[in-house]
C-alpha cells in the first residue's frame, strides 16, 4: 500500500529566513529545519519582508531557493511603527518577560498590531488550501489564528510561543488581556516552550477566562477548545557539531586561543536586549574579580552583543549603560597588558561563532528571562570532547529545565555568579566531563528536529478521530 503523501505545511512567522540568500550563512537550527520539513512537504514559509512600502496592496513576493517557497509581503510605514517597533516590541516583549516597568501601553500600538495581522490574514487565506497544517509562530502573530478563522478557513491551525508567558498578575496589565488570550482558541494546537509557560497559561484560562483544563492538557472555553503542550525547541545538534569541527570554527578557535595567551576564556554571546541580564551579568564578574584578586590577569569575559531593535529607545539606554559599565570595570581592573572585558558590538558567522565557544572555557549564559535559550544549546554541541569548557546557566532561562548538569545560578546575585565563575574555573577535569557529557546527550536527543516533529504530528491530528487513529506526519530527516 502506498504511503499517502504529508500535508502541506505553511510556517508563518513575522520575518522570513529563507536557506539562502544574503545571511544565509547565520542561518541557524530553526530555519535549517522549518527548510527541511518545508520541502518535504512541498510548503510556504509566509511573512513580512522586512521591507516598506509606501500603500499596502497585498502583492506577494514568491521566490524558491533549495526547493523551499518563500512568500513575503511589505508592510507599511505605520505598520512597522505600530505593529513591530510598538506593540510586539514595546509592549509585549518587555511584558512577556516580567519587565512591566519598559511596558509601553498607546491605544494606536494595539491598532497597528489588530491591523498588521488583519493583512496577514487577507494576504496569506488565497494561499491556503483545503488540507493544509498551517503553523504561526511567537508574540508578533497571537491574533491571526482568529483573523484566518474569521475568513473561512477551518484548516488545523497551530501556534508556537518561543518567549515566556507571563503569569497571570503581569498579564492583568495589559488592556484587553482577555481578548488576546480568548484569540488563541482559534488554533487546534498551543505551544510553550517549558511546563512553567505553559503552566501559568492554564493559570489564567482557569482563572480569568472560567475554562476547563483538562488532564491532558486540553482547554475548552465557550465551546473551542485546544490543545496545549509544553515542547521545547532544540538546535541542530549533530549539524552544529559538525560545523565546530570545519576549517573555519577551527581557524576561529584558534585565533581566539592565540589571542587568549593562555588565560581563561569566559564567553559571553547575546542580542543586545534587557531581557538577557548584560549589566548583571557585567557586575557578577566584576565581583568576582574583586572577590577572588589571585584570579586577576588569569581571565578575561568576552562579551558579543549584536544591537538590535535601536529604533526603540530602552535598547539605546542599555547600549549606553553597558557601554559606561564595561569601561567602568575596564578602568578599575585593567594592566598595561590585560583588560578584564572584550565587549563587541556586532555579530558573528556560525561557522566562526562555534569557534569562538569551542575556545570557551566558560560559557556564560545568564538571562533574567528567556523563553528557551539556545545558545546554551550550540555552547554545548561545540565543546571539544576530550576538553569541554563549563556552562553557567540562569535559572531563569527556558533551557534550564532541560540542562540541570549545568551551573545553575540566579542572575540576580552578583555573589551567585562569581562563585559560579570561581568554581568553573577550577573544576576537576573529570566533573567537567561528566556535566558536559550529560548535557550533550540531551541537546542531542531533544534537537530542533525532535522538536518539529512533535508539534506537527500533534497538529497533524485529526479533531474528531481517536487517539490512536491519528497519523504522524512525514517530516524530512
Amino acid at each position: 500500500m502506498n504511503t499517502p503523501p504529508p500535508k502541506r505545511l505553511i510556517v508563518v512567522s513575522n520575518r522570513v529566513q529563507p536557506p539562502t540568500g544574503e545571511g544565509a550563512g547565520n542561518q541557524g537550527g530553526l530555519a535549517v529545519a522549518l527548510s527541511a520539513a518545508l520541502r518535504e512537504s512541498s510548503g510556504i514559509w509566509f511573512g513580512w519582508s522586512g521591507e516598506e512600502t509606501e500603500n499596502f496592496n497585498g502583492h506577494i513576493d514568491f521566490q524558491r531557493n533549495e526547493g523551499v517557497t518563500t512568500a513575503t509581503m511589505h508592510l507599511e510605514a505605520q505598520d512597522i511603527d505600530e505593529y513591530y517597533n510598538g506593540y510586539a516590541n514595546r509592549t509585549l516583549w518587555p511584558l512577556f518577560h516580567d519587565r512591566i516597568d519598559l511596558a509601553e501601553f498607546q491605544r494606536e500600538f494595539e491598532g497597528g498590531y489588530q491591523r498588521a495581522n488583519t493583512r496577514f490574514a487577507e494576504t496569506l487565506t488565497p494561499l491556503i488550501h483545503q488540507d493544509d497544517l498551517i503553523w504561526v509562530h511567537d508574540y508578533h502573530l497571537i491574533p491571526l489564528g482568529r483573523e484566518l478563522r474569521a475568513r473561512g478557513i477551518r484548516n488545523r491551525l497551530g501556534f508556537f510561543l518561543h518567549i515566556p508567558w507571563p503569569p497571570t498578575r503581569l498579564l492583568l496589565s495589559l488592556p484587553h488581556h482577555r481578548e488576546l488570550v480568548e484569540s488563541l482558541f482559534s488554533y487546534d494546537v498551543v505551544g510553550f516552550q517549558t511546563q512553567d509557560w505553559l503552566d501559568s497559561f492554564f493559570h489564567y484560562a482557569q482563572h480569568k477566562l472560567g475554562a476547563d483544563v483538562g488532564a491532558d492538557g486540553i482547554v475548552t472555553h465557550q465551546g473551542r477548545s485546544l490543545k496545549a503542550i509544553a515542547c521545547p525547541i532544540g538546535i541542530d545538534c549533530d549539524a552544529f557539531t559538525e560545523m565546530a569541527h570545519g576549517q573555519e570554527a577551527l581557524d576561529a578557535c584558534r585565533k581566539m586561543e592565540e589571542s587568549a595567551k593562555g588565560r581563561a576564556m569566559i564567553l559571553g554571546v547575546d542580542r543586545l536586549d534587557y531581557s538577557k541580564g548584560l549589566q548583571d551579568r557585567f557586575l557578577g564578574y566584576q565581583r568576582f574579580l574583586s572577590t577572588y584578586p589571585e584570579m586577576q590577569e588569569k581571565v578575561f569575559l568576552l562579551q558579543i552583543a549584536p544591537p538590535t531593535r535601536e529604533d526603540v529607545r530602552s535598547y539605546q539606554e542599555i547600549r549606553t549603560q553597558l557601554d559606561a559599565l564595561s569601561g567602568h570595570i575596564n578602568g578599575e581592573f585593567a594592566t598595561v597588558d590585560w583588560v578584564p572585558i572584550r565587549y563587541v558590538n556586532k555579530g558573528y558567522p556560525r561557522t566562526q561563532l562555534a569557534g569562538i565557544y569551542r575556545a570557551a572555557r566558560i560559557g556564560l549564559v545568564t538571562p533574567l528571562r528567556d523563553g528557551m535559550n539556545l545558545v546554551a544549546k550550540e555552547y554545548v554541541a561545540a565543546q571539544d570532547p576530550d576538553n569541554p569548557g563549563v556552562l553557567i546557566l540562569s535559572s531563569f532561562a527556558g533551557a534550564a529545565r532541560q540542562m540541570q548538569e549545568a551551573l545553575l545560578v540566579n542572575p540576580h546575585s552578583a555573589e551567585d555568579v562569581a562563585d559560579a565563575i570561581a568554581r568553573a574555573l577550577v573544576m576537576p577535569k573529570e566533573e567537567r566531563l561528566e556535566r558536559w557529557r550529560a548535557l550533550r546527550d540531551g541537546v542531542q536527543r531533544e534537537d530542533v528536529t525532535w522538536w518539529l516533529r512533535r508539534f506537527v504530528a500533534e497538529l497533524a491530528r485529526p479533531e474528531a478521530e481517536g487517539e490512536d487513529d491519528r497519523a504522524e506526519p512525514e517530516i524530512a530527516e
